[in-house]
């Protein structure tokens, strides 16, 4: 069935009817509409669409029937927009002044296919020795932090982990737009939510305090951006073992890094030193991903054993890569 005739994408289809098309088709993950020209991903790899156009009207129109859909606006005044459609995919929409030219407009689609661990060692996106050291470090209730930039299959590696907690504990996921997609048997789902002309805005900060009030085995935090990692690494530290999260980072030591930065902005008054120790007690493994050649993998792998005083630097121990040669698009599952 054509994605015209999708709740999802009723709203906006009569506005975007060029790019319904490529929306329609399976291959394409994104389509990206920029003031004078449409790109899609395909397999990872960006590609123009060519003779492909819509009105800057339509675009603005299509960006603000999402918004009131869900009781929010986009106008100069406010020009972003970060939303979920029902079946989970996300659209990000800018308007002039803040998108010269014109407005943009971005559709991530919702993928549903779910991807285990040994789908993606089958793909080669990342090792078995890297696949291993996953599963034993869920089964010890190590904590896991998977880092990349943006597009290298964060969120879906993620979700592959997080499919190997035992189905007998209680999940909390914490997300500032959901696309983890879990079948947990008893799994409770946070989803942050931006100020509106009619409530206050609930953070992704506010919801890591929550989730703690609401007895979870594990917590799966999407991502790391700022002063919420402190709430986590509190938490972490406190009994709530085996969690999970992403960051984005340039290297696996460089997740380190961003991740004592991120403590540092709750405006503690600790000092850098103190917080990379804690940041060392409470991390335990780091997987980094990096999309080269239009795919995504596992290029690194640590097991983080501590902060040493002496030298001011993590002592890790590499987890083998190798035979991630080909690598496989990890957006097969969940976006990111």
């Amino acid at each position: 069935m054509s994605l015209c005739n999708e709740p999802s994408f009723r709203l906006i289809a009569p506005f975007l009817r060029p790019v319904m098309g490529l929306l329609d088709d399976d291959s394409v993950s994104e389509v990206m509409v920029n003031p004078g020209a449409v790109f899609v991903e395909r397999g990872g790899v960006l590609e123009r669409v060519e003779g492909v156009a819509l009105d800057p009207k339509h675009v603005r129109q299509a960006a603000l029937a999402i918004a009131r859909s869900q009781g929010d606006d986009i106008s100069a005044e406010r020009p972003l927009l970060d939303a979920r459609l029902p079946d989970g995919s996300r659209i990000a929409a800018a308007l002039p002044p803040c998108s010269f030219g014109g407005p943009a407009l971005t559709i991530r689609k919702f993928a549903r296919r779910r991807l285990a661990l040994d789908d993606l060692v089958a793909s080669a996106s990342l090792s078995e020795a890297v696949a291993q050291e996953v599963r034993r470090a869920v089964d010890e209730r190590r904590n896991i932090l998977v880092s990349g930039g943006t597009g290298t299959g964060k969120t879906t590696l993620l979700a592959a982990i997080a499919r190997l907690i035992p189905a007998d504990e209680r999940v909390v996921t914490i997300e500032d737009t959901v696309e983890l997609q879990l079948d947990h048997p008893n799994l409770v789902r946070f989803e942050a939510r931006r100020q509106t002309d009619g409530a206050p805005a609930v953070t992704v900060r506010d919801l890591v305090r929550a989730a703690l009030r609401h007895r979870p085995d594990r917590i799966v935090l999407g991502e790391v951006r700022g002063g919420e990692a402190w709430d986590l690494l509190q938490a972490l530290n406190t009994g709530h073992d085996g969690s999970l999260s992403t960051l984005h980072a340039s290297s696996a030591a460089n997740a380190l890094k961003r991740c004592t930065s991120c403590v540092l902005q709750a405006g503690i008054g600790l000092p850098w030193e103190a917080v990379q120790d804690l940041v060392g007690d409470v991390v335990d493994v780091v997987l980094h991903l990096e999309r080269r050649d239009g795919r995504r993998k596992v290029v690194e792998a640590l097991r983080v054993d501590r902060f040493n005083w002496s030298t001011r630097q993590w002592e890790c121990r590499p987890v083998e890569t190798d035979g991630v040669s080909g690598g496989s698009d990890l957006r097969g599952g969940e976006q990111q």
